[in-house]
């Protein structure tokens, strides 16, 4: 038998001598995992083992007198659906809430959660008379982002302006309420397909910010065709090339990667490798794969080590993607309503019914090649 991992055996040639067989023993059935989810007082339980899991039960209801409310179907304003297929996680109550606070049932529907042809500006219109109905409103809408990542980009754009809200800034963030009562159930499909292959776009959009020029980054990452992670977030620097601002974006899904994959290998979860990492920058991918740092890179010397230092340590792959087929456009610049509804389509975010007839009709197919 082989050394495991943490112990350096005397000599390549050493192997260990087992006292006792590993097979047959009373502990090699019970090979489980238990995973606990601990949000202040609210508690999620899964796992491998029912057994395991109703002897934990009963240990935590010992010690904090816990109540097993059985299946999740509710939990931090979260609502879990049940499907052959997988899981719906949508906010529809919270969602219809804001609508209701906020008297905006009666609005006209928008397509998109941003107009495009506006362009916003800090200390441009007339100050809101209560700043506070601006802050607490964004405050919804980013929780929101949780089970919503179409307002993922809409969010961050907007808090920026909390400081000082304008009325410019209201009126924007009032169209998302507007967008918002077209579909309140949009939420999230996390398929039950036993595929464990991350795959991760990145983009940026250089030099976006009119004030600042500052780009924005975005990232989304996918687990099999579930969505579990994307961003959008202004850098904190200015990229003095587009190549630099999608480079910067790419070492930021690349730490998420990384992070990611750690945490997978705590969850005993196993992960193919490399992780597909596409991008539409021909030029960020040459930085990546070339060895060779020169002047023109070397101002972001920082971020080229990092992303190739797991590139070729075989974490990620890189791969090129047509600006038209790229899904981290949702996370860095406003859309028009059609494109905006396409990439909601593709990143396996939609309505309720939507998953409904999906199901449905991969029925209907599977029993046509059946019969």
């Amino acid at each position: 038998m082989k050394f495991p991992a943490g112990i350096t055996p005397p000599s390549p040639n050493h192997v260990c001598k087992l006292k006792k067989s590993l097979y047959g023993l009373r502990q090699a059935s019970r090979c489980s995992i238990s995973i606990v989810a601990v949000y202040v007082v609210d508690i999620l339980l899964t796992g491998n083992d029912e057994a395991e899991l109703h002897g934990l039960k009963e240990f935590l209801n010992q010690e904090f007198k816990i109540k097993d409310l059985g299946f999740l179907h509710f939990f931090l304003g979260m609502e879990v659906i049940r499907e052959p297929e997988g899981l719906i996680l949508s906010q529809r109550k919270f969602t219809l809430d804001l609508l209701e606070e906020f008297s905006s049932l009666h609005l006209t529907p928008a397509s998109s959660p941003l107009d495009s042809s506006i362009k916003l500006l800090a200390k441009t219109g007339d100050p809101v008379p209560d700043p506070t109905l601006y802050r607490h409103l964004l405050g919804k809408l980013n929780y929101l982002t949780h089970t919503r990542s179409d307002l993922s980009f809409t969010v961050q754009h907007l808090s920026q302006y909390m400081q000082d809200p304008r009325q410019p800034h209201l009126d924007a963030a009032y169209r998302v309420l507007h967008y918002l009562l077209k579909d309140p159930s949009l939420g999230l499909f996390m398929s039950a397909s036993p595929s464990f292959q991350l795959l991760a776009f990145c983009d940026s959009d250089w030099g976006t910010c009119p004030e600042t020029r500052r780009s924005v980054s975005g990232f989304y990452i996918s687990l099999g065709s579930s969505p579990i992670s994307w961003k959008s977030k202004k850098q904190t620097s200015i990229s003095l090339s587009s190549a630099e601002a999608e480079y910067r974006s790419m070492r930021r899904v690349v730490a998420e990667l990384t992070w990611l994959i750690r945490l997978f290998e705590d969850l005993s979860i196993p992960i193919s490798l490399p992780v597909p990492l596409h991008s539409d920058s021909q030029a960020a991918l040459h930085i990546a794969k070339n060895p060779v740092f020169h002047e023109r890179t070397k101002h972001v010397e920082i971020d080229c080590h990092f992303v190739r230092q797991q590139f070729l340590a075989g974490l990620i792959s890189l791969s090129f993607v047509r600006s038209t087929s790229k899904l981290a456009d949702l996370f860095t610049k406003p859309l028009t309503g059609p494109l905006h509804r396409n990439l909601l389509r593709r990143i396996g975010l939609g309505p309720r019914f939507y998953w409904a007839l999906f199901y449905l009709g991969s029925l209907l197919d599977c029993r046509s090649k059946n019969n």
